[in-house]
């Protein structure tokens, strides 16, 4: 990494709980392509004032995590359809002041289904309604999947989501089961108060044919070490931060690095 400088380009990161994969992941690849670039992840006590810093400072990109995503759509200029079609923020670019923002959540979860060969016929129950879960939902109906119930606490976001997709809202598992369960909650979230807590229980993941978190620290969740330990296949959050951080990497800078590139930055951020 080039030493701090006045011509540098400063990307950030948003969250309530800030990780080092999106640190580490960019600025291993700023530094294997020579760019005279640098990412910091921070943690706002205002949203408003971070995101009024970013358009004044002429911070070039910000990645948006829990639990801002949707609050953020106010603070923006425009929305690119990835974004604006599920009412859902990741990722933002300031081009000269001009806020622009996108999705790249969905990109991920829609090519981790796709990899991984996920059968379109399975029933799927999907955990949570905030940004993530849009993200995820949207991406299993573009997919696809027809048989998906919306598992979320808060009726009017849960029924909203579930609707506004085709699909089923309940409140609570209550013993429900799928071939493919899929947590968008930061159950499981490292430096949370439900950090050892599955967020589905041992009967949904013996049930199950795929296993999906979307948390990606640690990466190894307690429910993908359960699911690990049933013999189940497993998608995990780590996975996702990956292909959603690549995604944004080349929003920001116009670069899309290399597979090797991409790997090795996979390897680095991993290995913290």
């Amino acid at each position: 990494m080039p030493i701090l400088n006045k011509d540098m380009t400063l990307c950030i990161s948003l969250s309530a709980r800030p990780s080092n994969n999106g640190t580490r992941f960019h600025n291993h690849l700023y530094e294997q392509l020579d760019l005279n670039w640098i990412y910091k992840a921070f943690a706002p006590t205002n949203l408003e004032q971070a995101i009024a810093g970013v358009r004044g400072l002429g911070i070039r990109g910000c990645a948006i995590s829990m639990p801002y995503k949707e609050d953020v759509i106010a603070l923006v200029d425009e929305m690119d359809p990835s974004a604006k079609a599920i009412d859902s923020v990741n990722t933002i670019v300031n081009t000269d002041g001009h806020l622009k923002a996108y999705n790249t959540d969905y990109t991920a979860i829609e090519q981790l289904l796709a990899s991984n060969e996920v059968p379109t016929d399975y029933s799927v129950l999907v955990q949570g309604a905030g940004g993530m879960a849009k993200a995820t939902v949207a991406a299993l109906r573009d997919g696809g999947f027809t048989d998906v119930t919306v598992i979320a606490r808060n009726e009017t976001a849960g029924r909203a989501l579930a609707d506004q997709y085709g699909f089923q809202w309940r409140p609570a598992l209550d013993g429900g089961t799928a071939d493919l369960i899929i947590n968008v909650t930061p159950i499981g979230m490292a430096g949370g108060a439900e950090a050892e807590t599955l967020s589905f229980p041992a009967e949904a993941i013996d049930a199950a044919q795929v296993v999906f978190d979307v948390v990606a620290l640690p990466a190894e969740t307690p429910l993908i070490k359960a699911a690990r330990a049933a013999g189940k296949p497993v998608i995990t959050g780590a996975e996702v931060a990956t292909i959603q951080a690549l995604e944004q990497f080349v929003l920001y800078t116009g670069v899309r690095p290399t597979a090797e590139q991409v790997r090795a930055a996979e390897e680095f951020m991993r290995a913290q």
